[in-house]
C-alpha cells in the first residue's frame, strides 16, 4: 500500500467515525425535540427528583440538552467547526456523567465514557479530518488569490 493510500484510508476511517458519532448525537437531540421538549423535560425531572440539584436548573438543562445534541451532532457529522464541536461534545459528556453519578446511574455513566473516548479519539486524530466542511474551506481559502 502506498503512503497516499494509507492517508486516504485514515481519512476515510476518520470520516466514518465522525459521521457515526455525529448521526448518533444529532438523532439523540432531534428525536427528543420531535417527541416534544416537555416530554423529555418531564422524564429528566422525574429522574433527578432526589438529586441535590435545584429543580429549575434540571428543568432548564433538560430543555437545552436536545438543542445542544442536535447542533453538536450536525456540526460533527458535517465536519464543520470540528474542533469546537468535539470539545463541546466532550464537555457535554462531562456534565452528563456528573448528572449520572448524582443519581447513581452507573450504566449511563459507562455508556457516556464510551462517548467520551470517541470524542477524545476524534480530537486526537483531527489531522485526518480530510473529508469535511473544515477541510473544504481550508482548501478553498488556500486557492483564493
Amino acid at each position: 500500500m502506498t503512503p497516499a493510500q494509507e492517508l486516504d484510508d485514515r481519512r476515510l476511517a476518520y470520516a466514518l467515525l465522525r459521521a457515526f458519532l455525529g448521526v448518533n448525537i444529532a438523532i439523540h437531540g432531534v428525536s427528543r425535540l420531535w417527541a416534544g421538549p416537555a416530554v423529555f423535560r418531564s422524564k429528566i425531572e422525574a429522574q433527578f427528583v432526589h438529586a441535590p440539584l435545584p429543580h429549575a436548573a434540571v428543568a432548564a438543562f433538560a430543555l437545552l440538552l436536545p438543542w445542544a445534541e442536535a447542533l453538536l451532532g450536525l456540526f460533527i457529522l458535517l465536519g464543520a467547526a470540528t474542533r469546537l464541536a468535539l470539545i463541546g461534545g466532550a464537555i457535554l459528556m462531562i456534565v452528563l456523567t456528573f448528572g449520572s453519578g448524582l443519581v447513581q446511574d452507573w450504566s449511563a455513566a459507562g455508556i457516556q465514557l464510551t462517548y467520551a473516548i470517541a470524542y477524545a479519539l476524534l480530537l486526537f486524530l483531527r489531522s485526518y479530518n480530510g473529508w469535511s466542511i473544515d477541510a473544504w474551506r481550508q482548501r478553498r481559502s488556500a486557492h483564493v488569490p
